[in-house]
């Protein structure tokens, strides 16, 4: 579920943008009111504004919050400013521009949307920089990372609840031949894991663990500092519960001194009208701290006021 919290009365495109260009105006910038507007408007209701900006004032509202706002405020900003597709977009870009083996947001991304918000990344991709996502995948990466990304990335996942238990223990029995023999970069290992359909490799996974006595992402851990069987470990977290995995990569970018703002904003920017609440109240679980207290020990300033406004930090 969402954290997203609207106002009962909304005001117009029109008054949001007079409000948004007053905090513009003069010798500072009112984030306050940035903050206010922003956080608190759907996709939709944030896409008329900028339509809207655009038409009464001549210029990108992108364009002007660039110029007004500075460091990882500005950069948190920017990403949840834009349209869900136009955001993941951004996202793959950056990531395959400086691809690096363990880097977490292809996979993240590739596994966690749907089949659908998938295809219309792809589309927007091409759209955007005349080269499909796959090209540029294929050109970044290389080895098992190549045979494994491009497929991953290509996948039109069945969405359906129809399950195979035959199929189920017939491919387990393959996953776990492959894994016992470390051939982890077999083609039927990659075909199995981008291709199945989720439910289809829920009931897979559970057969690998009923037949062979381990939770298969256990015997994927033989060198847990190997990024190739760390990005296998990805893809099976972000099918099992995509909402665990995602808490993980949140508590990591706060876990060691210095934050890795990068991830934690653009896990809250990303999922905030999504399923950020169940992903709050496993984080919550697990550390026995509310999520909302742990930005507040890690960040500062407008960042922080920004990343507490789509966490929604007074629901509770």
């Amino acid at each position: 579920m969402s954290t997203l919290t609207i106002p009962h009365v909304i005001p117009s495109p029109q008054e949001d943008c007079e409000k948004l260009h007053t905090a513009f105006s003069g010798w500072g910038t009112n984030e306050g009111d940035i903050i206010e507007v922003v956080t608190h408007r759907t996709a939709d209701q944030r896409n008329a504004i900028r339509w809207t900006y655009h038409d009464i004032y001549g210029e990108d509202l992108l364009k002007s919050l660039d110029k007004e706002l500075t460091q990882d405020f500005e950069k948190a900003v920017l990403l949840w400013m834009l349209d869900p597709i136009e955001r993941d977009v951004t996202l793959v870009n950056g990531a395959v521009k400086k691809w690096a083996p363990h880097d977490r947001v292809l996979v993240e991304i590739a596994v966690t949307r749907t089949a659908n918000e998938l295809l219309a990344v792809r589309k927007a991709y091409q759209e955007k920089y005349k080269k499909s996502l796959e090209e540029d995948v294929a050109a970044h990466t290389t080895g098992d990372f190549r045979k494994l990304m491009v497929p991953l990335v290509s996948s039109y996942r069945y969405e359906g609840p129809e399950v195979d238990s035959g199929l189920a223990k017939s491919e387990a029995h393959i996953l776990r031949k492959h894994i016992k023999d470390e051939e982890y970069n077999h083609e039927e290992v990659i075909r199995i894991l981008t291709t199945r359909s989720k439910s289809q490799l829920m009931a897979t996974f559970n057969a690998y663990h009923e037949e062979h006595g381990n939770p298969i992402n256990k015997d994927l851990k033989k060198d847990p500092k190997d990024d190739f069987l760390f990005a296998l470990r990805s893809i099976i977290r972000c099918i099992t519960c995509p909402e665990r995995y995602l808490e993980k990569v949140i508590r990591l970018s706060m876990k060691n001194t210095g934050t890795d703002e990068d991830a934690l904003t653009r896990v809250i920017t990303t999922r905030a009208e999504v399923n950020l609440k169940e992903i709050k109240e496993i984080y919550y679980k697990r550390n026995t701290v509310k999520l909302e207290h742990a930005i507040k020990k890690d960040t500062k300033g407008h960042y922080e006021d920004f990343l507490l406004a789509l966490v929604d930090s007074d629901e509770e």
